[in-house]
């Protein structure tokens, strides 16, 4: 019997029809199939986006991001666990269903799973009919494979058993997994949608393995308890793209240049992440490579779509009526039958519709027998699937078609009627003419951004697409010739480009981009294309229009934004909003730098401080400021389901432990995928520690190293995260700090009695300095500042250092450069009043921070003011901060960021009757 059922398995699955069910030369499944990319987790959001949109977002997401496993390997558990029921997500024309065919064939080859005995394939198509019979279990499978039946078996508990149940979105019947009886015995019938829920629950047959296949829409019909693996087919890789086109030509010459085209073409090469888009793109390519004269190969879906309806309708043309390759291809007959399949395909695409019964055909005027016979282009985009008896299923061989062929008939009924289908209450107009055709336009661009999840993305760039004379010439004899329609087009992508300005959602905006590139308007991108090469745009104050081409830019680049360095885009915290998509699509490392005047935090009713805010994601970056906001939007880019940031560098960054606080909620959410998190430098204490470990202890299983280098999170601290490299939970097996170190330190030794103001007396020590009244006899040195009182220490300081120093009355903390004068009364020689120092001024009500005679202020009551101030100084990425030093804290003052060109100096400036002294590490 077994293999009697495996010899009836390879005969249903060795073949492939490829894009078609019944037309055209089988090929040996074996000798096309191309290995699809499956990953083991499918992003959660997925099901409530338009499929476009997700293709194009595993566009740019890198493959090592995720997990991914083969085809042979489904069922294959990794722990105790068994995995008996996996729930398989794709977008529509994925590869899905041929899939299973191929986990079915090799099974009947010998190839693979020799341990299942049995591998029992259903699709939702065929039961679907049977929704008003009744079954058990041992029937349903007695009533699909007769060798079973005919060998008596009635019972499954002792073989390793495989349903597979294709299409789970195509599902017709109520499955109810809430309320419907329950069944446990496989002899016992019942309604088939009560036999499926009990299967899928695990009450009936609990020893069997269950692969469902679904579009990611209908993916939440199977409860999550029911579920112990979900994969997502990502269908092709690009390396993957090549090895199809070129097992499907085997000229190398002719598949190099195809696979040349769709490279160069972004739309072309989004799509071809579908096998079934492959399919239509070779049927085009074959036959315009072949037959042109000096013709453009299509570069737009849409000119990739007409040239598709072309082929077929010229070789229906031949085939069944008998004509001449040069003959005029749009019969009346044929163009009757496009336009009932356009109706067809726009009604059923306002439903939601995928599929269709011989009534849906019916209703739309299209007669099954003479479109069968007498349309070779029905046959070669329509598929008939018959399951049982009389009753048949339909569909196009791709959504895609489907939208756009729904796109030619809106276009059609407007063209030579008025009438505007895509309007939300009926509207006709007058015969077209140019306000008329803009109104047509405008409404079918608003139509589509009403929809939450983008299901008329595609519909409106073809409908778009088909605005353009060069695709009418065409469709010339199916659609009515209305003349030049190039002022209309400019208006259109005028219209869309205000849009654009209005800030919709960045998916939203995406696809209006894409609608400017089918109309062939290319300016947005252009400008900003222009800024990047000339290095200019980080000088730019980009416009929100702006800001969207560049996002367009950066994911439809085609490749993977594995490390991306966003610092010489980003100038506002604006920015990071335009940029979140860019960020959830980098797998490593990213860098946002934004200036951003926050509202002043109070301390005791006086305020603390007004700071520079900014985010620093990149590796081997230079410290910034992270604001609260910037780390709040941090939390959401985590806590992203869509989101592929597997390494994030914050180092240098005055992160502190409020800033710890916010990122750890997003290192809880088990969306987040980070393994690798660097915090060097961020000044980090005890109860950052406590957030972090909170956070690892409620979502362990993802990251695995942490850096808490040059932070000071105390031996408590240490002991904390360091006890989590011992639980058996914990992924985290790598933690880089300090042993014993409390904080970055840099050994200010000692003040340089050569720098020392002649009435600054320095300590025996040298570690303490104060203003007196007597004049010191320091002999006459070129270093030494006159008249200023001040002191500097004499190692020059290059790297990351930190110090901290206590002071009474007036103080001057600074940074400068060696060569900054030390002699006169103006500003050359004054710290922070010039572009050579960097100075924090503490005074008895405010504190300054100074560059370059600029000044900002900040207003304390008397008892909140510093007596220990530190320094953080970053020289390498350009920055150096100042803190008020607690007991328990550090709060930011200011960050001053600079390119440093020398070494930078530690030193104080005093007025009368004030100190400073330098705290031991």
């Amino acid at each position: 019997i077994f293999k009697k059922l495996k010899v009836d398995a390879k005969r249903r699955f060795q073949y492939l029809f490829e894009g078609i069910a019944k037309a055209g030369k089988p090929m040996l499944l074996n000798d096309v199939f191309t290995e699809l990319y499956i990953t083991k987790r499918a992003a959660s959001e997925l099901g409530d986006e338009h499929e476009v949109r997700i293709i194009e977002a595993a566009n740019r997401t890198p493959a090592r991001s995720e997990t991914a496993i083969t085809c042979d390997d489904i069922f294959k558990s990794e722990s105790h666990r068994p995995v008996r029921t996996v729930l398989t997500k794709g977008v529509a024309g994925i590869g899905k269903t041929v899939l299973t065919q191929k986990f079915t064939l090799d099974w009947a080859e010998d190839k693979a799973n020799q341990d299942v005995h049995f591998i029992f394939p259903f699709t939702f198509r065929e039961l679907n009919v049977l929704r008003k019979k009744q079954f058990s279990l041992v029937g349903l499978v007695h009533y699909f494979f007769a060798e079973i039946k005919e060998a008596g078996i009635c019972k499954f508990e002792d073989f390793e058993v495989v349903f597979i149940l294709d299409g789970l979105d195509e599902c017709r019947l109520p499955l109810d997994f809430h309320s419907s009886e329950i069944l446990t015995d496989v002899t016992e019938s019942t309604a088939v949608q009560v036999l499926l829920t009990n299967l899928i629950r695990g009450r009936l047959l609990p020893s069997a393995h269950l692969w469902i296949t679904t579009r990611p829409a209908a993916a939440n019909q199977i409860p999550a308890d029911c579920v112990h693996r979900v994969t997502e087919v990502r269908g092709f890789t690009d390396p993957q793209k090549e090895e199809y086109f070129r097992r499907r030509f085997r000229e190398e010459e002719q598949a190099s240049s195809i696979i040349s085209h769709i490279r160069r073409s972004q739309s072309l090469h989004i799509m071809c992440h579908i096998p079934v888009f492959c399919w239509i793109t070779a049927t085009v390519l074959d036959e315009v490579l072949r037959s042109r004269e000096g013709g453009e190969l299509p570069k737009t879906l849409t000119q990739m779509y007409i040239h598709f309806l072309v082929v077929h309708a010229k070789v229906s043309n031949v085939k069944y009526h008998g004509g001449d390759v040069m003959d005029p291809h749009w019969s009346p007959n044929l163009s009757e039958m496009i336009v009932s399949l356009g109706k067809l395909a726009f009604e059923h695409l306002q439903k939601g519709n995928l599929i269709f019964y011989e009534s849906d055909l019916t209703e739309c005027g299209i007669d099954m027998v003479a479109a069968v016979v007498y349309s070779g282009v029905f046959t070669q985009i329509f598929k008939e699937e018959a399951a049982l008896h009389h009753d048949k299923v339909f569909c196009f061989v791709h959504l895609s078609v489907q939208e756009f062929l729904a796109a030619v008939y809106v276009d059609l009924i407007f063209s030579s009627s008025g009438r505007v289908l895509v309007a939300e209450e009926e509207l006709v107009l007058q015969t077209p003419d140019q306000c008329s055709t803009n109104l047509f336009y405008e409404t079918a661009v608003d139509k589509a951004l009403q929809s939450p999840n983008g299901h008329l993305d595609l519909f409106l760039r073809f409908l778009l697409g088909l605005s353009l004379e060069s695709n009418q010439r065409l469709l010339r004899g199916l659609l009515p010739q209305t003349g030049s329609r190039s002022r209309d087009c400019q208006e259109t992508a005028r219209y869309i480009k205000d849009k654009i300005k209005q800030n919709p959602s960045p998916e939203k905006s995406i696809n209006l981009f894409y609608c400017l590139s089918e109309l062939k308007d290319h300016s947005l991108v252009e400008q900003i294309q222009h800024f990047l090469n000339s290095d200019r745009l980080s000088t730019e104050e980009l416009s929100h229009a702006q800001w969207s081409a560049l996002v367009f830019i950066l994911l439809s680049s085609g490749e993977c934004l594995e490390e991306f360095d966003l610092k010489k885009y980003c100038a506002t915290e604006e920015a990071f909003l335009h940029l979140l998509p860019v960020i959830k699509a980098s797998q490593k490392s990213l860098y946002v730098c934004f200036q951003q005047t926050v509202t002043p935090q109070t301390e005791g009713g006086a305020t603390v401080g007004m700071f520079t805010s900014s985010l620093c994601l990149c590796f081997r970056l230079s410290a910034c400021n992270l604001g609260s906001r910037s780390c709040e939007l941090l939390v959401t880019v985590l806590s992203s389901g869509s989101s592929c940031l597997t390494e994030l560098d914050l180092s240098n960054n005055d992160l502190q432990d409020s800033g710890v606080q916010l990122l750890a909620e997003g290192l809880k959410s088990p969306h987040c995928k980070l393994e690798i998190l660097r915090l060097s430098g961020c000044l980090i204490t005890y109860r950052g520690c406590e957030h972090l470990a909170s956070a690892l202890s409620a979502n362990p299983s993802h990251l695995r190293e942490l850096d808490l280098s040059y932070n000071h999170p105390g031996e408590l601290g240490v002991q904390l995260l360091s006890a989590g490299l011992q639980d058996p939970q914990w992924r985290l097996d790598t933690l880089s700090e300090l042993p014993g170190a409390r904080r970055v330190t840099v050994s200010l030794s000692h003040l340089d009695p050569n720098t020392a103001n002649n009435f600054v007396l320095l300590s025996e020590d040298r570690r303490e300095a104060a203003v007196v009244s007597e004049r010191q006899p320091y002999p006459e040195h070129a270093l030494r500042f006159q008249p200023l009182y001040a002191v500097a220490c004499s190692q020059g300081l290059t790297g990351r250092c930190y110090w901290e120093v206590e002071r009474e009355g007036w103080l001057a903390v600074a940074v400068f450069y060696g060569d900054m004068a030390r002699r006169g009364d103006g500003n050359e020689c004054r710290m922070g009043r010039n572009p050579d120092s960097w100075a924090l001024f503490a005074a008895a009500d405010f504190v300054s921070a100074w560059h370059d005679d600029r000044a900002k202020t900040m207003y304390f009551l008397p008892q909140s003011l510093p007596s220990r101030v530190a320094v953080f100084l970053d020289w390498s990425g350009g920055t150096v901060s100042f803190y008020k030093v607690t007991c328990r804290d550090l709060i930011h003052l200011h960050t001053f960021h600079a390119a440093f060109t020398q070494p930078l100096y530690p030193g104080f400036a005093f007025r009368a009757a004030s100190s400073v002294r330098l705290c031991q590490s």
